[in-house]
């Protein structure tokens, strides 16, 4: 006898629309659920990160920024294992930022880096 693996609906229509708008709409659909304990705003001047970490103390974890992109892990011992990195669309400054742990949940408010202007006049001859 033969036996032909089959398929479930939703498998067929997720590799059917893989190269499409669609397909990636389900792909940005399937990431976020799986990301479901972060939350994200932005306001004219800072990003604010609101992640789930329960039972992690703050002196577990360690957070580091460099340029836009934002690494979030825990120490060795501590009692429960996270790790994540975040890219954001605009550099962040350290100086500027913060980070709150409340009741298991980690705030960070990332102030967004003001662009230097770097362009100089020349004067005409």
């Amino acid at each position: 006898m033969f036996f032909a693996a089959t398929q479930s609906p939703f498998q067929a229509n997720t590799r059917r629309y893989v190269n499409s708008a669609a397909g990636r709409f389900l792909d940005d659909a399937l990431f976020a659920a799986r990301q479901q304990g972060c939350a994200y705003t932005q306001d004219e001047t800072s990003f604010t990160l609101s992640l789930d970490v329960p039972g992690i103390a703050k002196d577990q974890l360690t957070i580091s920024i460099e340029d836009a992109v934002v690494r979030i892990s825990t120490k060795e011992g501590a009692s429960r294992r996270y790790r994540a990195a975040y890219e954001l669309p605009q550099d962040i400054d350290s100086a500027l930022s913060e980070a709150k742990l409340d009741n298991g949940v980690l705030t960070l408010k990332l102030a967004k880096k003001v662009p230097v202007n770097t362009a100089t006049e020349l004067s005409i001859q």
